[in-house]
């Protein structure tokens, strides 16, 4: 329950209710609790019970108004039931944030059907099933905003993601398709694509490969990672209304890697 406002809290987003997937760290969390912070009521859903539960102490230590499911997007039947359920409780949906994914490092030679299968599942299927219950409920209050999470590597391809690549560039099409027909509607669907970014999966791989996690940096015009916090911002404008005409957008936020002629490998 929403207690009131905290310190550094504003109204941007006061009383949208926004689903955000994936929200138990990194870009997920951020987001959830800059939404909450500027007055969303944000349902936050991930795989890791402990960590959700983090997500929401976060929240409600300033107050902020948070429910947060246990759940694999990757049971698309479920995942569809909870966007639904939360719609018919809170009586709208006013955002959908697709944040959850799933992401190997293996060669073509090397990735199995079944891998491939799996990035597919949740990068692309699930997206799809989300963004189509939502656009059920949003087209019947004539009002949304939907942001698909890509990334970099749907937009440029890099050795050893075949499945990672190839199904966030599904994504980016699926999201421009729906901007489409859900302009008609007043909804807008768009796509963020990170490039490197400090969360927690690559502030590990800075530890234990130091030099290739410094190679990949070097590369990058701004020459650092991306905080969790910037996406949040970003992501953050796109749910608000001070973003109504932008729709069908794929918006780098890479530090400048995607405008780059040549990156080495």
């Amino acid at each position: 329950m929403n207690m009131g406002k905290g310190a550094g809290m504003g109204d941007r987003v006061q009383g949208k209710v926004v689903f955000i997937t994936g929200g138990s760290d990194g870009i997920g969390k951020a987001t959830a609790i800059r939404l909450a912070r500027e007055g969303a009521h944000v349902v936050v859903c991930a795989r890791r019970a402990e960590k959700l539960a983090e997500t929401r102490s976060a929240i409600e230590a300033f107050g902020g108004a948070v429910e947060t499911r246990v759940l694999d997007v990757g049971d698309t039947d479920a995942y569809a039931a909870a966007i639904a359920d939360v719609a018919a409780r809170h009586g709208r949906l006013d955002g959908l944030i697709n944040n959850a994914m799933s992401v190997r490092y293996t060669s073509i030679l090397d990735t199995t059907l079944e891998d491939w299968r799996q990035d597919f599942l949740v990068n692309a299927d699930a997206v799809f099933v989300g963004t189509r219950e939502a656009l059920r409920v949003m087209y019947r209050q004539r009002s949304g905003s939907i942001v698909n999470i890509s990334s970099l590597n749907g937009i440029r391809a890099m050795s050893g993601m075949s499945s990672y690549s190839a199904s966030k560039a599904a994504l980016i099409q699926l999201s421009a398709v729906a901007a489409i027909e859900a302009a008609p509607y007043g909804v807008r669907v768009n796509v963020v694509a990170p490039g490197q970014v400090a969360t927690p999966a690559v502030e590990h791989f800075a530890q234990v490969e130091p030099a290739r996690a410094a190679q990949s940096t070097a590369v990058i015009p701004m020459q650092r990672s991306g905080r969790p916090e910037e996406l949040a911002s970003t992501l953050l404008f796109l749910i608000s209304d001070e973003s109504t005409y932008i729709t069908g957008a794929c918006l780098p936020v890479d530090g400048g890697k995607a405008i780059q002629l040549y990156i080495p490998s």
